[in-house]
């Protein structure tokens, strides 16, 4: 039986034959630590983080690449810039349709530093207006927080207009873009986004444990880890420049070998031109489902809103018998139950069951979709 591959979401599952040969060569040829050892495998170590770093920069349209600084994955990121801006006693504004890798931290530091959460509410495609921002935002706002596009349902948050609401308020403006860094084009010298954490192995095309975190000038959050850096090595206190401030630890160079081998292949052909291929499936599985009577799909089906999620449930069905079902019989491989996301299904109803997800990526064929559809047609 063929794998279909429908959890892109969660991480993409086939790479660009790139990644595994910079990795492949990183292990066997390099393998030394970087910007630790003046010896040739240690500057060759040093060279691989930097390039990627650059294309990284280049790719989300950022003049300075010290201002994009490597994290293991997009939850660090998040956790590095929520404990690093959110001040004691403040209100800190974000969405219902958050993942847990914001809504935890935030509950954890509202028990900490007695923050107060306010949420702006998403209507019933899962999108949260600007309007829905101004009205919650206070003179005690000291962050606004919100996902790019929702890992639930697929839908793209105007954060450009939230952005230029935080601006015109002073409020710093940090983005989660788990699930749009590679899917659609980002460019940081034109949107008003202060800070914005991206996943490395989703749509970026990479390896797991890998991320990063945009830092743009004038905000110094606090590190979330001090430690060795290879730099300022005689000093006990923790380097002030960027990278070296958030970078501590030895970094998963492997892994950010093959990042940097993603993001040139996604550089040569184009975000732009990868979203076109997606949008094309996802138009289509989008059409197919709405076809099956017995299938409720959850938010935006155009892709003009969607960034290629799409969630559903079948009636009279539990979803996870509907996603074994899915796997065992027809090799299709989707995300079942919350997504890590209660709060976005709470305002959905679909708490506690959750529904079917299948996230589409890079590797979707329109066959792919056929088969989620003609199996879904016979369940």
């Amino acid at each position: 039986m063929n794998i279909v591959y429908l959890d892109h979401a969660a991480t993409s599952r086939t790479k660009p034959e790139c990644v595994y040969r910079a990795m492949d060569r990183f292990m066997r040829e390099i393998g030394a630590s970087p910007g630790r050892s003046a010896h040739a495998p240690g500057l060759a170590a040093g060279r691989v983080v930097a390039d990627t770093r650059r294309a990284a920069a280049a790719l989300f349209g950022v003049a300075d690449p010290a201002r994009v600084v490597f994290t293991l994955n997009c939850t660090q990121a998040l956790n590095l810039a929520l404990r690093g801006l959110a001040r004691p006693g403040s209100d800190v504004v974000t969405t219902s349709v958050e993942h847990n890798s914001v809504m935890r931290p935030l509950t954890a530091l509202a028990r900490e530093r007695g923050l107060n959460l306010v949420f702006a509410a998403a209507d019933e495609e899962g999108m949260t207006r600007p309007g829905e921002l101004a009205k919650r935002l206070t003179g005690r706002t000291s962050l606004i927080v919100m996902t790019h596009a929702s890992n639930v349902t697929g839908a793209i948050q105007p954060i450009d207009e939230w952005g230029h609401l935080a601006r015109e308020r002073g409020v710093p403006f940090l983005v989660d873009a788990a699930q749009t860094a590679g899917c659609l084009p980002i460019d940081l010298s034109r949107l008003p986004v202060d800070l914005l954490a991206f996943s490395g192995h989703k749509g970026l095309l990479g390896p797991q444990g890998t991320g990063g975190l945009f830092i743009r000038e004038g905000f110094d959050p606090e590190p979330l880890m001090h430690g060795g850096t290879g730099s300022a090595s005689s000093e006990i206190a923790q380097p002030a420049w960027l990278p070296d401030r958030y970078e501590s630890g030895t970094p998963n160079t492997p892994g950010l070998a093959g990042l940097g081998a993603a993001i040139g292949f996604l550089l040569e052909r184009g975000v732009a031109s990868v979203r076109e291929r997606v949008c094309a499936v996802g138009e289509a599985l989008a059409a197919g489902l709405a076809g099956l009577p017995r299938v409720r799909l959850y938010g935006p089906r155009g892709m003009d809103a969607n960034v290629g999620i799409f969630a559903f449930t079948v009636d009279g069905a539990d979803p996870a018998e509907v996603a074994s079902a899915l796997e065992t019989r027809h090799g299709i491989m989707t995300r079942v139950g919350l997504q890590c996301a209660p709060c976005a299904h709470r305002a959905m109803g679909t708490f506690p069951s959750g529904t079917i997800r299948a996230g589409i990526g890079y590797g979707t064929t329109m066959a792919d979709a056929e088969t989620l559809v003609n199996a879904l047609r016979v369940l």
